[in-house]
């Protein structure tokens, strides 16, 4: 997460992304190579920050150098470089800000540019700013690594040959971004709140870099429906997470968590936002509709106080808007706990040829819990092995195991 902020003032600095990445990767290379020596200093965020901002300056200059620049760029060179001094100089600062004032969000922006296909877009503000990897980014799309990595290469390639000024969009051209900022700050989200590898269930700072940016972004935009709807699915989704991991860090499901764990706080902001978003009088976008799924299971005390037929007629509007396999298996579940097992087989069955889903372990994850309510206990566990077999996630490999295991 510390890389990403990094980039994102050194992007601010060079207008280069691809060279901001290089000198943030410098810094974080020196970290490794020094820490073990000197120890981890107090304020580590801040040691790389200034070792990264530094590297951009000694780049400037030579900028400065080789381009025979006029002598007033020196002075806000070295005005940059003072981090610890009380203010900037008035014009260097009216330089650096605009309408946003949050590096992070700002490059998420730039990184959308109308230049870039949306595919590019996502990818390359996914792998800079999202500190995602691009096997984590490709798992989010469902398609292979070496696309993802084609991407990127060729969203920085494209950036740079268009000499795109690295700037923040004025109000007018937000909009015509929004889709696609949105889109990155949802998928950072989610690979927080499940974690797509490793050890651990969830990967909490994602979850907060990315609300924080969905608030910041709320305040900007307040006129957008989707973007509350985001933040609302974001706010309720967030209230989940104590009860999510037990205590040793085991993954808990929805219908097996103790609601009293859930935070209140945030489950009332989720729904002032949902609200929000409600009241734009243009009906609820796909985010929108999201948030109203989590909030059927916000509002319910108990989880046999859930409105499943609320929820499976929410995702039959969700498919409309937005198809996807994803959401057919979503919808599949809603089926299967509104009206049955045996109705939510018959979607899931109808996925099992879908190409985006040949890899994606939760399709025989929901088959095989569908086949273990039917009573057909030998193809269920088989299912959940297979599932077991494609997560990369060991926390979530071992609950399907332990289910595999358990019927």
């Amino acid at each position: 997460m510390e890389s990403a902020r990094i980039i994102a003032v050194l992007a601010r600095m060079l207008r280069d992304v691809g060279q901001a990445e290089e000198l943030a990767q410098d810094a974080l290379v020196l970290a490794l190579e020094r820490w073990p020596q000197t120890g981890v200093p107090e304020q580590p965020a801040a040691w790389l920050m200034t070792v990264a901002k530094n590297r951009a300056l000694d780049v400037l200059r030579r900028r400065q150098l080789h381009q025979q620049k006029e002598p007033e760029l020196t002075y806000e060179i070295e005005a940059q470089l003072q981090d610890a001094a009380p203010a900037l100089d008035a014009a260097v600062a009216d330089a650096l800000e605009n309408d946003i004032g949050d590096d992070l969000l700002r490059l998420v922006f730039i990184a959308c540019h109308p230049v870039l296909p949306t595919d590019g877009r996502v990818a390359l503000t996914l792998r800079l700013l999202g500190g995602l990897s691009t096997e984590e980014i490709a798992r989010a799309f469902l398609v292979a690594e070496a696309t993802v990595a084609q991407r990127i290469v060729r969203a920085k390639r494209t950036l740079a040959e268009a000499k795109v000024a690295f700037e923040a969009p004025r109000a007018h051209e937000l909009v015509e971004r929004l889709a696609s900022v949105l889109q990155v700050i949802y998928l950072i989200y989610n690979e927080g709140y499940s974690a797509s590898a490793g050890a651990d269930w969830m990967r909490p700072a994602l979850c907060e870099e990315a609300l924080r940016l969905g608030r910041i972004l709320a305040g900007l935009m307040p006129d957008e429906a989707e973007v509350h709807g985001l933040a609302a699915l974001m706010e309720i989704q967030s209230s989940r997470t104590r009860a999510r991991v037990g205590p040793t860090g085991e993954p808990i499901l929805l219908l097996e968590q103790d609601r009293s764990r859930w935070d209140q706080l945030l489950i009332r902001r989720g729904l002032a936002a949902l609200a929000r978003a409600e009241r734009s009088g243009r009906g609820l976008g796909p985010y929108g509709l999201q948030a109203a799924i989590a909030a059927c299971h916000a509002r319910a005390r108990l989880a046999a106080d859930t409105d499943w037929q609320r929820i499976a007629a929410l995702y039959d509007a969700l498919s409309q808007l937005a198809p996807s396999p994803v959401v057919e298996l979503n919808r599949a579940v809603a089926l299967s706990m509104a009206y049955g097992p045996a109705a939510g087989l018959e979607v899931v069955d109808g996925l099992l040829e879908a190409p985006a889903l040949k890899h994606y372990h939760l399709l025989p994850s929901v088959r095989g819990d569908l086949l273990a309510k039917l009573g057909r206990h030998a193809e269920a566990r088989r299912e959940f092995e297979r599932a077991a077999g494609l997560t990369q996630n060991e926390r979530e490999r071992q609950l399907l195991l332990a289910r595999a295991g358990g019927i």
